[in-house]
């Protein structure tokens, strides 16, 4: 008798159907200004992944953390690894590896704090979600992140359209550092804090695995903020035209 698919690898699916469809028509509903026409695969990819943090940032605010088996909060927990699925395919087809691999290995571990109980609903059976709907809400929490990958997006899209000497690239620059600091790094310190606070009540593989994304994450994140202090307020056209490049 074969298995029946559960509902969250279909889900999972389905996302990674949707973004690869949207990344493909992408280009003629955003055309790339002439500076990015050498990177189209980038620029779509830019604009597929901004697509990504507004839905799932802002559905991380409408959404209640604290009613995980309320469909629209499986539904968000189940977009995850479809999005970060579809990214890293586009991402190894498009980019050399020596270009790509912190991207890539960050898709690979941003899931770890969450997966095995939260995120990976794939994994549940089709007779319900028990006791891994309480790790639901953890995995909204995380998409908070996504809030401050609005901006890190637009930053990418105004470098590519060569819209660095503008105000609104300034505004951006500045939002995207304040949300970075409230978004990223704040909610990296509370998701490690939960862990620590509810290591006796969390199974020992899920306390494990979360406690090594976090370890992995915080450090990343960190250089990611200082490489953007740099970048973006003491920068030199140099540095500017390497990060385009990119």
């Amino acid at each position: 008798m074969p298995m029946a698919l559960s509902p969250g690898l279909l889900l999972v699916a389905g996302s990674f159907a949707a973004f690869r469809l949207l990344n493909r028509g992408l280009e003629r509903l955003v055309p790339p200004p002439p500076s990015a026409r050498r990177n189209r695969w980038k620029w779509r990819n830019i604009w597929t992944s901004l697509a990504h943090s507004v839905l799932s940032g802002g559905g991380a605010l409408g959404v209640p953390c604290h009613s995980p088996s309320w469909p629209p909060s499986l539904l968000m927990a189940s977009l995850i690894p479809g999005y970060f699925l579809e990214d890293f395919v586009d991402m190894l087809c498009n980019q050399k590896l020596h270009q790509s691999w912190e991207l890539l290995f960050h898709h690979s571990v941003v899931s770890l704090p969450v997966a095995p109980e939260g995120q990976t609903l794939a994994l549940v059976p089709p007779g319900g979600l028990g006791d891994r709907s309480r790790y639901v809400g953890f995995a909204l929490v995380a998409l908070l992140v996504e809030i401050n990958s609005i901006f890190l997006h637009l930053r990418q899209i105004l470098l590519m359209a060569n819209l660095v000497h503008t105000t609104c690239y300034r505004l951006n620059s500045i939002i995207n550092l304040g949300t970075y600091v409230v978004f990223r790094i704040a909610t990296l310190a509370w998701m490690t804090h939960w862990l620590f606070l509810n290591r006796e009540n969390v199974p020992p593989a899920t306390y494990a695995v979360g406690t090594v994304g976090m370890a992995i994450m915080t450090p990343m994140n960190i250089i990611l903020f200082y490489r953007l202090l740099r970048s973006d307020f003491f920068k030199s056209s140099r540095d500017v035209q390497r990060e385009k490049e990119q």
